[in-house]
């Protein structure tokens, strides 16, 4: 066991040295490390929001609009699979409360209907690896011709858990796009999504981009009459009535359905009008977006065509000429923030359903670093408490057994610098924790010598009993340690999570410098002074 192969202890020499240098920018500033060398690590540890301050937001995702887009849907396919040919007359097709019905004329082509109907029942399956498949709608059909479709309970379950598994993936799109470092975006429970943006000086931008639905979609402007003379009145069959965006709103008529929607878009980028130097927004669709768009175009020459963005007109320019390149240009009263804010929304794209705030907290970067100052003292109070006791205990071992714990710490900051895992409070408690644990197992290798002393071996064979015979408990009790951090980091969420990452890591680091970087230690000791009593 005190055998050490020169390549052996080379490794364990690289592997210390990697930690320093993985930890070491941590102490210097940011002009210091813009200064080295691109082949030397720069990467310094991502503090959590209980560090250095931040946004959290919780979300949940509002069922009543989804329902309500949902159902709007589900009435648009009854009305274009009974308009197939052969054609199957209906009347009273619409939502009434939270179902969709309607009535088939002919009652001899009921069968017919149903038939054609069932495939909007829209099969789900329930599990990844192709679970049991259930309905999302049920279909219930009454002799007098009456159809209804209605959300079951389980399909409805299934499409809330989709809608916030794609909510989650557009606001981490929309979140990166700010260059938040390391941002948390996770769910909780069923309908609700944690945000966590640490070190975003500006948590209500954050708020505004992440819960705006931002719905992109162009419709032409109905010029039958003005917006002011359809509110005094109504508007035409197809057409609504909606505000712009300015202060005050001016009211504008669009045909009702859309031409094309931001699902078209590939790009959207902030630039420059060179007219006016008033900041713009060009977008680019895809090749069947930039198809429809040159056709909508063509054929509307001089024509106003509206943008709308969650049901809010930003712009309504007039169609000059055809415009078949793909591209165009969303111009308005914007600042450069609100510019590229919409072009982040636009590149996102848009969420699945409305999301509303319930919980909101803005931490200060002051609070941080009293939590932070707070860490370190615990940390300096542990550290000192248990180099004392070793050196009193042990004595010259020790002295080993401390070097081989500043060794650990230095491991342990190298990992998370390296791994770019997130430290939160919880995560420096794990720390302090480890710092107190690192020396169980050189506890238990040095008992261990003792007794092997008090048996009658001598110093190299007390040493090397100790070190085999104790590795199997030092093993034992780090594995349970580390399976009940991975029970905490599966099940845990925000800060449970870090305290396990910080722990995990830590037993790592434990065994490694506890057993291997401490025996090499006693190792070159034993063949340097050839002791033959042993100072323990």
């Amino acid at each position: 066991m005190l055998y050490f192969a020169r390549w052996k202890i080379a490794l364990i020499i690289l592997v210390v040295l990697a930690g320093l240098a993985s930890t070491l920018p941590n102490f210097l500033s940011p002009d210091t490390l813009r200064a080295w060398p691109d082949w030397l690590p720069k990467r310094q540890i991502v503090l959590g929001l209980d560090l250095q301050g931040g946004a959290y937001l919780l979300y949940e995702v509002d069922r009543k609009d989804y329902e309500a887009k949902r159902l709007t849907t589900l009435v648009s396919d009854i009305r274009r699979t009974l308009r197939e040919e052969p054609r199957i007359g209906y009347t009273g097709l619409g939502i009434q409360g939270s179902s969709v019905q309607v009535r088939i004329r002919d009652l001899t082509r009921l069968d017919e209907a149903k038939t054609r109907l069932e495939a909007l029942r829209n099969p789900l399956v329930s599990s990844l690896f192709g679970g049991q498949e259930i309905d999302e709608f049920a279909i219930t059909a009454s002799d007098d011709g009456l159809v209804r479709f209605e959300f079951t309970e389980e399909g409805l379950a299934q499409r809330v858990r989709s809608v916030v598994q794609q909510s989650i993936e557009v606001i981490r799109r929309r979140v990166d796009e700010l260059g938040t470092t390391e941002p948390n975006i996770q769910r909780q429970g069923e309908d609700r999504i944690l945000v966590e943006a640490p070190g975003e000086s500006d948590p209500q931008r954050l708020k505004a981009l992440v819960g705006q639905t931002a719905q992109l979609t162009f419709h032409m402007v109905d010029t039958s009459m003005s917006g002011e003379q359809a509110l005094q009145s109504r508007p035409p069959v197809g057409s609504i009535v909606l505000n712009s965006v300015d202060d005050p709103p001016l009211p504008y008529l669009v045909e009702e359905a859309p031409l094309l929607s931001g699902e078209d878009l590939t790009d959207a980028q902030v630039s420059f009008d060179q007219r006016t130097n008033e900041p713009v927004v060009n977008f680019r669709f895809n090749t069947a977006g930039a198809r429809k768009f040159a056709v909508v175009t063509q054929q509307n020459v001089g024509r106003p065509f509206a943008i709308v963005l969650d049901d809010e007109v930003i712009s309504a320019p007039v169609i000059r000429e055809p415009i078949t390149g793909g591209s165009g240009q969303i111009s308005g009263s914007f600042t450069v923030e609100t510019a590229n804010d919409l072009a982040v929304l636009l590149r996102a794209g848009a969420l699945p359903a409305k999301l509303t705030v319930i919980e909101e907290r803005s931490i200060g970067p002051g609070l941080g670093q009293d939590s932070i100052d707070a860490g370190k003292l615990a940390s300096y109070i542990g550290a000192a408490a248990v180099v004392i006791f070793m050196i009193l205990a042990y004595g010259r071992f020790g002295v080993i057994a401390d070097l081989a714990l500043a060794a650990n710490v230095l491991l342990i900051f190298g990992a998370l610098t390296f791994l770019q895992a997130t430290l939160t409070l919880p995560g420096i408690a794990g720390i302090v924790l480890t710092i107190g644990m690192a020396v169980d197992a050189n506890v238990l290798i040095f008992e261990r010598i003792r007794e092997e002393t008090r048996a009658g071996r001598s110093a190299i064979s007390a040493i090397d009993a100790g070190f085999s015979r104790a590795l199997g408990t030092i093993l034992d009790a780090n594995i349970t340690t580390l399976i009940a951090a991975l029970i905490l980091f599966q099940l845990g969420s925000g800060p449970i999570r870090g305290f396990a990452v910080t722990l995990a890591i830590g037993i790592f680091t434990t065994v490694f410098s506890a057993f291997t970087l401490s025996r090499l230690l006693i190792s070159l000791w034993v063949r340097k002074r050839r002791p033959s009593q042993l100072p323990i």
